[in-house]
Formats: C-alpha cells, sequence, structure tokens
C-alpha cells in the first residue's frame, strides 16, 4: 500500500488466501454452469464489508478475464484491490460444483494458480503493520510451500506490529495430509489471537470431541478468543475467563455454502467495531443464519441494515 494513503481509506481488516471463480451445475440432464464466485478469505473478506468494515484483500490473480471478474467483484463490494498482484504467468483458480445422489462434489483447478505462486517477497508489509486484523485460513497455508511462508511471514509481521491475527480452520484434506495441516495449522494458532474453528475441522485437527476439551486445547496454545462455530446451534465462544453457547438463529435454511465465512468476517468486523466477543458472536450467528437462505457464498450475505433490523426485531 502506498504510503501516502490517507489513514481513513487503509483497510482495518486484511484477508490473505486465495479466491477463485466457481463453476456450479444447474441443470442434471444437461448440464449447465452458473458462474460464481468462491474462496473462504474471499467471501469472509465481502462478509465483513457488507458489515461496514474497511476491508482489504491480499492476494494475486492471474492477468485473464477471471481475475478481471474477482476484482470488479470486490471493487463493487468495497473492498480494497490496491494489494492484489495481478500475476501475468499463471491463471487465476477455478472449481466445478456438480450435484448428485451423494450431494455436492467439487472438482479444483488451482494447481499453478497465481494465488499458489504468492510469495513472502509480495506481501504487503506496510498495509499489515497497519491494520487492526490480519485474517487466514488453513488453505491460506495449504494451497502451496510459497503461500504457506507468506502466511506465517504475515503473521509475524502483524503480531510484530501490535496487529491481531484471525485463523479459520477450513481444513481441506484435498490439499494436503492430515498430519501435515495438523502440524502447520497448530504452529499458526501459536501465534493467532482469535481462533474461528469449525466442530468438523478442529476434532480431526486435535483428536477431541468435547466442546471444553477442544477450547482448552486451543486457548492453551496462545488466542484469547475462540469462537467455535457450531452450526444452527450457534457457536461456543471462550476466553481465559468466560465461555458459554451463543445460540443461533432459525431460519429455513437452502444453502449453507460459506456461511461459516460469513460468521468469521462478521464477527471480526463487530470485534473491530468494538464488541466484545459474545456480542460478536450473537450478530455473527444472525448474519451467517440469514445468509443460508440463498444460493451461493457471496450473493446471500446480509448487509449490516438487514441483521441490524433482525437484531432489533
Amino acid at each position: 500500500m502506498a504510503a501516502s494513503m490517507p489513514e481513513a481509506r487503509r483497510p482495518q481488516i486484511l484477508a490473505l488466501g486465495e479466491a477463485m471463480i466457481e463453476f456450479n451445475q444447474s441443470e442434471k440432464a444437461q448440464p449447465n454452469y452458473l458462474q460464481g464466485f468462491g474462496g473462504d478469505t474471499s467471501n469472509f473478506c465481502i462478509a465483513a464489508a457488507r458489515q461496514g468494515a474497511k476491508t482489504g484483500f491480499v492476494s494475486a490473480v492471474g492477468a485473464d478475464h477471471f481475475g478481471r471478474l474477482l476484482i470488479d467483484l470486490w471493487q463493487r463490494e468495497l473492498v480494497d484491490t490496491s494489494l492484489v498482484r495481478v500475476d501475468p504467468h499463471a491463471p487465476t483458480g477455478v472449481y466445478f460444483v456438480s450435484h448428485g445422489p451423494n450431494g455436492h462434489a467439487f472438482d479444483y483447478l488451482r494447481a499453478g494458480s497465481a494465488a499458489s505462486r504468492y510469495a513472502p517477497q509480495d506481501l504487503p508489509l506496510e498495509a499489515i503493520a497497519a491494520a487492526k486484523v490480519v485474517h487466514l485460513s488453513g488453505i491460506s497455508l495449504a494451497i502451496s510451500l510459497s503461500a504457506c511462508d507468506a502466511a506465517l511471514e504475515a503473521i509475524a509481521h502483524a503480531r510484530a506490529n501490535g496487529v491481531r491475527v484471525s485463523f479459520d480452520t477450513n481444513l481441506r484434506l484435498k490439499l494436503w495430509p492430515l498430519a501435515r495441516a495438523r502440524a502447520v495449522m497448530l504452529e499458526a494458532i501459536r501465534h493467532t489471537d482469535i481462533c474461528l474453528p469449525s466442530w468438523d475441522d478442529v476434532t480431526e485437527l486435535t483428536g477431541l470431541t468435547g466442546r471444553d476439551e477442544i477450547v482448552d486445547f486451543l486457548l492453551a496454545r496462545g488466542p484469547s478468543v475462540v469462537a467455535l462455530k457450531l452450526g444452527k446451534e450457534g457457536s461456543y465462544v471462550a476466553t481465559p475467563n468466560e465461555r458459554r453457547v451463543v445460540p443461533g438463529h432459525a431460519v429455513n435454511a437452502v444453502d449453507a455454502t460459506g456461511a461459516g465465512d460469513c460468521y468469521g468476517g462478521a464477527f471480526i468486523a463487530r470485534i473491530v467495531e468494538g464488541d466484545d466477543p459474545f456480542a460478536a458472536a450473537h450478530y455473527a450467528n444472525v448474519a451467517a443464519a440469514l445468509s443460508t437462505q440463498g444460493y451461493g457464498a457471496v450473493a446471500p450475505i446480509p448487509s449490516r441494515a438487514t441483521v441490524e433490523q433482525v437484531l432489533a426485531a
């Protein structure tokens, strides 16, 4: 980020990872694919922006049509794109969603993508040091060795400059074996301030099945806040001094794609706004629930006005 950027415009929340173009099957007999957008940290960033936070995305896209679509998306969503590299030598990643008797199937074309070529020397160190929260996920660490190194360097630089680090486990075993995922993620969590695990991920990573066992395990490694996502039940929020279930918001859900990313973006937006973790979780539970009432990861993410209207009611 240029040093001359006014402080009022600097992103308070930076997310680092890979965004992708989605092609989602719409008809089974003669499949058509609807083009959409995916990528957990991108979804997070958009969710935070829709809650009014100043956000920026740190990544790379290809010098191709799909990369342009992603940049256009972020600009429409008021996500700062000045930290997105355009790589002329690598494509933007894509993935396909197919629907069958066993549910959704995902096929990824991301090997060698622009984001997977991201490296520590590409990091915008000044922007990281000027942020309030830097957010990453297990996928940020998993897409390549250079991206993993960049993510760990971003965490170290944030912490050295008093910037809080937020981490969502988002375990994807198609990207790396469990043993490596466990070792690298647990090292990242040692340097995390706010941990946002999902139930299925964290039981795999820790081998534990009790809520208190899990949050004790995570808190002992360094985070000051753990918000364990429990789906429609809500979330189990823990600090070293207090813990409780924050109940979910009941809706008629049709598609939970990206709901966890929406939760994370809304949660961190409220933390930056000054909420305590329990109030932030209450808000984020509502936002995530509302996001399941439409299809896709991005389109159904609610605005701050919509969430506040539901909270008021």
